[in-house]
C-alpha cells in the first residue's frame, strides 16, 4: 500500500492511527503542502480534489480518510474500528463527522488560505475564524460524550474511528492555542489515547518529513 501524506495534515494523520492500530506496512508519499505540491498536475490526475491521503493498493485509488478507514476496518482484522451494532456504529459515525465534515473542513489549510489570499483578511481575523468553529464543534462533541456511551474512549472501552478523528483535532487545537479547559471530558479521553503506541507513532512530530521543517531554506 502507498499512503500519499502529510505530516500536519488532519485527514492523513487519522488514516496513520487506523494503519498502525490495524499493524499495516505502508509506503509513505509525502505531499508538501506548503510547496502546494497536491496542486500538481501529477496528484491532481491521481487525486482530483487535490487533498491528501490518498491510499494506493492493488492499483486502485482511495480518497477520504473516513472512508479508508472504513475500508481498513472491513478488510483487515484486528480491532474493529465501528462497532457491530448499527446504533453504535451511527453513534460513532455520528461523532467522527462532527469532526471531519463540520470542524475540519472549515479550518483547512486551503480554507485559510483563501481568507488569506483572495478575501484579503488579516492573520487575527482569521484566528478568530479558526478558534469559532473549534470551539463551536469541540463545545458540542463535549455534551455528545455525556450520554451514557463513553467510557474509557468515545464509545465504550474500545478504540473506534471517533477516537481516530478526535486526536488529530486536538493536535491541532494546540496548535492554535485554544483553550482546552472547557471539554473536560474530551481532554481526559485524547490523554488517554495519547498513552496508546498507535496513536503515539502517528503525530506529526514522529513523521520523516517533519525533519524538513528545520532544514536551512535553499540559498537563491
Amino acid at each position: 500500500m502507498q499512503l500519499y501524506t502529510y505530516f500536519r495534515s488532519s485527514a492523513s494523520f487519522r488514516v496513520r492511527i487506523a494503519m498502525n492500530i490495524k499493524g499495516l506496512a505502508y509506503d509513505p508519499e509525502v505531499i508538501w503542502l506548503l510547496d502546494n505540491e497536491q496542486t500538481s498536475e501529477p496528484y491532481r490526475r491521481l487525486n482530483p480534489q487535490a487533498l491528501v491521503p490518498t491510499l494506493i493498493e492493488e492499483g486502485q485509488r482511495l480518497i477520504q480518510s473516513l472512508a479508508i478507514i472504513e475500508y481498513l476496518d472491513e478488510t483487515r482484522a484486528g480491532p474493529r474500528l465501528l462497532p457491530g451494532d448499527p446504533l453504535g456504529r451511527a453513534r460513532v459515525r455520528g461523532l467522527a463527522q462532527v469532526i471531519a465534515c463540520e470542524i475540519h473542513p472549515l479550518n483547512n489549510l486551503r480554507v485559510l488560505k483563501y481568507l488569506k489570499q483572495q478575501l484579503g483578511q488579516a492573520q487575527p481575523a482569521i484566528d478568530q475564524w479558526y478558534r469559532h468553529w473549534c470551539e463551536e464543534g469541540l463545545a458540542a462533541f463535549e455534551v455528545l460524550l455525556d450520554d451514557g456511551k463513553a467510557g474509557t474512549y468515545c464509545h465504550g472501552d474500545g478504540v473506534s474511528m471517533a477516537d481516530i478523528c478526535l486526536v488529530p483535532q486536538i493536535f491541532n487545537a494546540r496548535r492554535f492555542n485554544i483553550d482546552l479547559s472547557f471539554y473536560p471530558r474530551t481532554l481526559a479521553i485524547h490523554e488517554r489515547l495519547m498513552k496508546l503506541d498507535a496513536f503515539e507513532r502517528a503525530q506529526p512530530e514522529r513523521q520523516a518529513e517533519a525533519a524538513r521543517l528545520a532544514r536551512p531554506a535553499p540559498k537563491s
